[in-house]
């Protein structure tokens, strides 16, 4: 299969139903995207699929066809994204195994709504769980990069 992956085409030797987070972990070597559930509950494993967050975990591989894969190691090079820098600046992270789901979804978030309420930070946010409870810190670290970025 060919796919276009942070930029980059690769070719990945996977079955048509093999999900889209094994192709990208397993066999694209890009780990930063975490297996949580393996149904798509947690948001772990989010990535952004022709711009938007998808659960990869959900997701057969042959479904991405030429759609642009962006994974958190493509969200920038040097941790340098809008989103990255005020989770560090909100000290979000505990024990940091959702983070990187949280920060697509964030991400996707901001680049539809540059100036998001809490509502609408919950209601984006609600399919990504975190178990140390971080949703407060990761509400702030939105509206800094939101403010970072120029929204507010």
């Amino acid at each position: 299969m060919k796919l276009t992956v942070n930029g980059t085409p690769i070719e990945v030797d996977a079955a048509p139903d093999m999900p889209l987070l094994w192709a990208l972990r397993d066999l694209a070597g890009l780990t930063g995207t975490k297996y949580g559930c393996g149904i798509g509950q947690c948001g772990a494993c989010t990535v952004h699929l022709a711009g938007q967050p998808v659960r990869s975990c959900s997701v057969p591989v042959a479904a991405v066809g030429d759609n642009a894969v962006t994974t958190i190691e493509g969200l920038s090079k040097d941790g340098s994204h809008v989103v990255q820098r005020a989770w560090v600046d909100a000290d979000v992270v505990q024990c940091g195994y959702c983070q990187s789901g949280q920060i697509m979804s964030a991400a996707a978030l901001l680049a539809r709504t540059p100036n998001p309420t809490d509502a609408e930070i919950d209601a984006a946010m609600q399919g990504n769980l975190c178990r140390c409870g971080c949703y407060p810190r990761i509400r702030e670290a939105i509206h800094r990069a939101a403010a970072l970025k120029g929204g507010r």
